[in-house]
């Protein structure tokens, strides 16, 4: 393997075996777990969530590694592609959302009790919020897109099928 796709690749499996993980242990929870667990009692749900927590916290910090440096490399790629910066800006706002709900949900702060006290209603916001990131995700990596010098060009210009 070429030693310059290495690291553009683990970037690219963390971010996406991340998005797994979290986003997949996040539906189980909130699909399977709390429905069954309602009558539970708080310290079975608090081994769960400290349980869960374990994987939260360094997922999102391997989300936020990987994501910016796959931004960075996209970056060159889609100079002047407004549509593309304007969607991928989006994503980022909504994970900062989905990560700050991911990380109250598996919290302990008396101040954000309240969220966790209806984290059924919370988690599935959270999971409304990721799917429209995976969609805005696989849209911009899909899309065909011009770079300002292919307008003097147009011929250059990849046609949508």
């Amino acid at each position: 393997m070429d030693t310059e796709l290495f690291l553009p690749l683990i970037s690219r499996w963390a971010h996406i075996g991340c998005a797994i993980v979290l986003i997949g242990g996040s539906a189980f929870m909130w699909l399977v777990l709390q429905p069954v667990l309602k009558e539970e009692s708080s310290d079975l749900h608090d081994r769960i969530r400290n349980r869960w927590k374990k994987f939260v916290h360094p997922g999102v910090v391997i989300f936020l590694v990987s994501g910016l440096y796959n931004y960075i490399r996209a970056v060159p790629v889609h100079k002047g592609d407004g549509l593309y910066h304007a969607l991928v800006g989006t994503k980022m706002l909504l994970a900062l959302v989905v990560f700050a709900l991911a990380s109250i949900l598996v919290g302990n702060k008396p101040g954000t009790q309240a969220i966790r006290d209806d984290a059924r209603k919370w988690l599935g916001i959270t999971l409304l919020l990721a799917l429209v990131i995976v969609g805005i995700s696989g849209f911009v990596k899909i899309r065909p897109y011009s770079t300002p010098a292919d307008f003097a060009n147009p011929e250059s210009v990849p046609l949508a099928e």
